[in-house]
Formats: structure tokens, C-alpha cells, sequence
């Protein structure tokens, strides 16, 4: 028994994509759109939700707060070490912290030092900005922590007459002059911070006499445990008595989020077996008219001494090329418009890569079940019947 090779196998069944190029376009055209619509019902959904997904992880989804319960006699003071030790915690990403100085400033040192502008001077450590998602509207954020300088919230400066750094103010922060190096954008998951005057924690401590205890403590988690670092925060802080340790609770927006992610999840599953339904239908019944239009080159074949093999091999070759060449097309088609509606509503552009490789393979699985039929149709012709057609 003749066998084909594979060089043959591959020229036979391209036969009717060379010999017939407008069905054969038509004929990809169908798992083309099928695969095309995979991708844009899984590209076009997943930007979208990208897009809300980075708005609520905005809101500090990932973000916690601990303090001391505040005591009127003997306060509960945080280990000086408290961000070293929140930072061994496993899912923890940042960790930084802010203490009070207690300590007034004022625009210069012709003021009544009694007179109080409602602004808390707090030491901060480097990463607080990383940790706070916050941001500087102008300057830098405190270039030298051991430096006497500062770095304003948003409403502080504009309570204290800064609005530009032009000049190289500076402000009066107990009895001494700090330089000012910086203005921060408005902080909404830190809106206290808006209104603080932010000293390195370095230069507190030689400058200030701040004794280098933490009063608040930001932290940052991976989202799935920020719940497991919740609980064990307290007992990290003050290992005697966790219950003098208070922490925010997760942002009701981390809830929504994971609502979001599960709703797309199934909106997903469902339009893409609805696609590539329609796209192997198409297939199947472009390839059952094939057959029956060429019974007369299946029954010469099968003349010139073909087998039923031949036959089935060709014509299933065949269903597998269009819908192989209809796949690649189609995820061309459908990452261009992902690309081109998300750019139009500036999205992030998320095209899943498991949905780019599963369509290709989708198409020649859909290719291969669509043409078996046919093929053994095909084969299943005499050559007396086929050519008697």
C-alpha cells in the first residue's frame, strides 16, 4: 500500500486553497471572524477591566493602616524597628511609617510661636510615597533624610504660602529653619498626610529630639492574604498585648474588585463558546459543498489508483489548512481591534496570551472535527459513483 509523505499530504490538501482562492478566502473568512471575535470578547473585556481594576487598586485595596490605641496615661509607643518587622511579614510588598514631632512650624520666625496652623510636622521614612501610592507635584521627596529639609502636603502648602520652589523657601520648624525641597500631590488614600510638613527620620532625631517611634504604620500586601496580614500585624507590633494595636480594615473597594474579576470570568467563557461554535459550523458545511462539488476529481483520483486513505488524508488536510490559515488571520483581526478600541479609550492594552495560542489551536481543532466528516464522505465515494455524478 502507496503511503504519502508529508511534503505530499501538504501539497495535495493546499490543492484547493490554490486552485480555488476566493472560496477558499470565504471559506477562512468564517473561522477567521470565529477566532477574531474570541479575541475581542476576551481583549476588549479584559482592557476594560484592567482599567477598572488599576482604578480600585487606587482606592488602597492593598493598602493597611496600623496605630496605637490612643490612651490618655502611659501611651502605647511602636517599636522603633516597627517597618523591619512589618517588612519580614511574607505577602507584605512596602512598609513605612510617620511619627509625630510635636512640634509647630510656622512660615518664619516672626510669628507668635504659639500660633498654630492646624499642620502636624511628621518624620517619615524613605519608602513612604511607594507605599501610599503618593506622588511629588514639584521638587523631590527628601533627597537626604539626615538634611534639614522638608517636603509639604498638599493643603500644608497652601496654608503656609508656598506655592512654587522657585525661591528656595523654607520654613520655621521649631527653632530652626528647614529648606524646603518638595510639594506633594493631593494624597487620598493618606488625606492626613495632605496636611503635615514631612522631616526625614534622621533629621528629626538630630534636629528635632524626636525619640524615633512610629506613630502610624502604612502597609502594602498582596492583595489575596492582605486580609492574613491584617490579622497578624497587631501581634508583629506589640507582641504583648496585640489588642493595643489597631488596623484599618481592607478598603470596601477590594471587594468590588474581586466581584469585577469573577463576573468577567464568566462573561468570557460564555461568548467565547458561543464564537467558536459559529466559526466550526461554518467550516463543517463549507467542507461538506467541497465535497460535492469535486466528486469528479475524488472518482479520477480514485481511478488513477488513489485509496480511500488518499482521499481522507486530502480532504482533511484541507479543513485544517483553511481553518489553521482562518485562525492565524482571525488573531491578527482581533489583537488589531483589541489594540485600536483600547488606545481609543485609553485603556491598558491586555490580551490575554492563552487566548492568542488557544485561538490558533482552536481553529485547527475546529478545522480537524469540521473535516472529518466530509473526508469520510469523500473516501467512502467509488470510483464508478464519483464519476457518474
Amino acid at each position: 500500500m502507496s503511503r504519502l509523505s508529508f511534503a505530499d499530504l501538504i501539497s495535495l490538501g493546499s490543492l484547493g486553497v490554490r486552485t480555488r482562492r476566493l472560496r477558499a478566502a470565504l471559506s477562512a473568512l468564517g473561522i477567521a471572524l470565529g477566532v477574531a471575535t474570541v479575541v475581542v470578547v476576551t481583549g476588549i473585556p479584559a482592557s476594560s477591566q484592567q482599567a477598572l481594576l488599576d482604578e480600585l487598586t487606587a482606592l488602597g485595596t492593598n493598602l493597611l493602616r496600623a496605630q496605637p490605641v490612643p490612651r490618655q496615661d502611659n501611651p502605647v509607643l511602636l517599636p522603633e524597628a516597627s517597618v523591619a518587622m512589618v517588612g519580614r511579614i511574607g505577602p507584605v510588598t512596602a512598609a513605612a511609617a510617620v511619627a509625630n514631632t510635636h512640634t509647630r512650624v510656622r512660615r518664619n520666625d516672626l510669628l507668635d510661636p504659639g500660633h498654630s496652623s492646624d499642620i502636624t510636622v511628621l518624620a517619615t521614612t524613605p519608602d513612604l510615597l511607594d507605599t501610599v501610592n503618593g506622588r511629588v507635584a514639584s521638587g523631590e521627596f527628601l533627597p537626604r533624610p539626615d538634611f534639614p529639609s522638608v517636603v509639604l502636603g498638599h493643603v500644608a502648602a497652601s496654608r503656609l504660602g508656598i506655592g512654587h520652589l522657585g525661591d528656595n523657601p523654607a520654613v520655621f520648624v521649631g527653632d530652626r529653619w528647614f529648606t524646603v525641597v518638595g510639594v506633594l500631590a493631593p494624597l487620598p488614600l493618606a488625606p492626613d498626610l495632605d496636611r503635615s510638613v514631612l522631616v526625614g527620620w534622621d533629621a528629626a532625631r538630630t534636629q528635632l529630639g524626636f525619640d524615633g517611634h512610629p506613630t502610624v504604620v502604612y502597609v502594602k500586601a498582596r492583595e489575596e492574604s492582605i486580609e492574613d496580614v491584617r490579622a497578624v500585624l497587631p501581634a508583629t507590633l506589640h507582641g504583648e498585648i496585640p489588642g493595643l494595636v489597631q488596623v484599618s480594615r481592607p478598603s470596601d473597594a477590594l471587594a468590588a474588585k474581586r466581584a469585577t474579576q469573577n463576573s468577567y470570568s464568566a462573561l468570557f467563557l460564555g461568548l467565547a463558546g458561543v464564537a467558536l461554535l459559529v466559526g466550526g459550523v461554518g467550516v463543517a458545511n463549507t467542507m461538506v459543498i467541497s465535497v460535492l462539488e469535486r466528486r469528479s476529481e475524488i472518482g479520477l483520483r480514485r481511478a488513477l489508483g488513489a485509496t480511500r486513505g488518499h482521499i481522507r488524508a486530502q480532504f482533511l488536510t484541507e479543513a485544517i489548512l483553511l481553518s489553521g490559515l482562518g485562525g492565524l488571520a482571525g488573531t491578527a483581526l482581533g489583537a488589531l481591534g483589541v489594540t485600536g478600541y483600547a488606545t481609543l479609550h485609553r485603556w491598558p492594552v491586555i490580551i490575554p496570551l492563552p487566548v492568542l495560542a488557544s485561538g490558533v489551536l482552536a481553529a485547527f481543532v475546529v478545522g480537524a472535527a469540521a473535516g472529518l466528516y466530509p473526508s469520510i464522505r469523500a473516501a467512502r465515494l467509488t470510483p464508478t459513483q464519483a464519476l457518474s455524478a
